[in-house]
């Protein structure tokens, strides 16, 4: 009997994904349970296993798009098991591998191209890694959390023939952009499009959030299990402004306001295959704690590729932090339909006058681009007035002032 593999549906948005990578080959044997394919959509990526056992038929390529329904493969269960004992999972590895896949080691649980590439290029003995994922799966992040281990491409373009010039060899090359890119560009091009989108920026000193974190890291660390970093600060301050500014959490719906009365904050999470945006619901009920465990968990599945499409939807307001790779001021663009969003950027030292002297403070540039429909100027400048006193005084946090 022949069993269909077909795409699932992981969301009422979304109608149709791309076949990132098939797991095996055309005419492999496959077990119950193994990863066959990963499909991108435009927000994440999904993994499809078998149903069932037996020899598998592929009619879809690597790159095709695919509707959610339709069939991409076959599986015969009426097919013998090939002789020689070795379990099923082991039978096959990725159809094209750019580097060499060890073998995989003796367990039930398939491992996914990207922790074995990592095995491979590191020597990590996968057996005593622990896994995170579905299943007691090993993840991409459990195998680095053993070792640094840099990521390679999940499959690098061949580049196209050379051309001889007189200064040496130059080559060009093209790859399809995936549904992800895809779908952000589509957004950006959205969001300037249907949005009045203007910036206005402020400056804070890191001082007391940097004297906090280092008085606290330590014993907050051992009793939540998680680091105090500086998102959630933010995250705490953002909520006050919204809370003073209202129209800054809500967004356009044809001639009508949308005003939100919770606060569902989005954190922008840069990712192999493009910026996601997950969303911490009713931020304002966290904890410090809380939220540095949503947002820390949020970082490393999207790294991972697991992050749900409900997670991604929903937000009323966004927190984007470019100053992780460096960026010390930007123009942050909005996640529509919202309406704000706020960037933060690199911690500088810097000379600034306090009390009429000169001193060298940590200092942050801060931005909040906003959709100048709905939200003032004014409105703009004294909630990032707001979040600068916040940041700068973190008692005004705890007290609500």
């Amino acid at each position: 009997m022949a069993v269909d593999v077909k795409v699932p549906s992981v969301g009422e948005s979304v109608k149709e994904g791309m076949i990132h990578r098939w797991h095996v080959k055309d005419g492999d044997y496959v077990a119950r349970d193994q990863v066959l394919v990963e499909l991108e959509t435009d927000k994440a990526t999904v993994e499809v296993v078998a149903e069932t056992a037996g020899a598998i038929t592929l009619s879809r390529k690597q790159g095709d798009t695919v509707a959610v329904g339709e069939v991409i493969a076959k599986i015969d269960t009426a097919a013998a098991k090939p002789a020689g004992g070795a379990p099923a999972a082991q039978i096959s590895q990725t159809s094209s591998p750019q580097v060499p896949l060890p073998p995989t080691p003796a367990t039930s649980l398939p491992q996914s191209p990207a922790v074995r590439r990592i095995v491979a290029e590191t020597g990590i003995d996968p057996s005593k890694v622990e896994g995170t994922g579905r299943g007691g799966r090993l993840t991409k992040g459990d195998v680095l959390a053993q070792g640094s281990a840099p990521s390679a491409p999940s499959a690098p373009p061949a580049p196209s023939a050379p051309r001889a010039t007189g200064t040496g060899t130059r080559t060009e090359r093209r790859e399809p952009m995936s549904m992800m890119r895809r779908r952000i560009a589509e957004r950006l091009i959205q969001s300037q499009s249907t949005a009045a989108i203007l910036t206005t920026f402020n400056e804070i000193d890191m001082t007391a959030v940097l004297a906090l974190r280092a008085q606290y890291k330590d014993s907050f660390k051992e009793k939540y299990g998680v680091s105090l970093g500086f998102m959630s600060f933010f995250v705490k301050a953002a909520i006050e402004g919204l809370k003073s500014f209202p129209a800054i959490n809500g967004w356009i719906e044809g001639n009508e306001i949308v005003y939100h009365d919770f606060y569902d904050i989005g954190v922008a999470v840069s990712s192999d295959r493009g910026l996601v945006v997950p969303v911490v619901r009713d931020a304002d009920q966290l904890s410090f704690a809380e939220s540095e465990a949503a947002i820390g968990n949020y970082g490393k599945r999207a790294r991972d590729g697991k992050i749900t499409i409900d997670e991604l939807t929903g937000g009323t307001f966004t927190v984007s932090n470019g100053g992780v790779f460096g960026s010390l001021m930007s123009t942050p663009i909005l996640n529509p339909p919202q309406s704000g969003i706020l960037g933060m950027h690199k911690i500088q030292e810097r000379p600034v006058v306090v009390n009429s002297q000169i001193v060298i403070r940590p200092m942050m540039y801060v931005a909040l681009s906003y959709d100048h429909r709905i939200v003032d100027g004014r409105e703009a400048v004294q909630f990032l007035v707001k979040v600068k006193e916040c940041v700068e005084d973190p008692t005004r946090i705890l007290l609500g002032v």
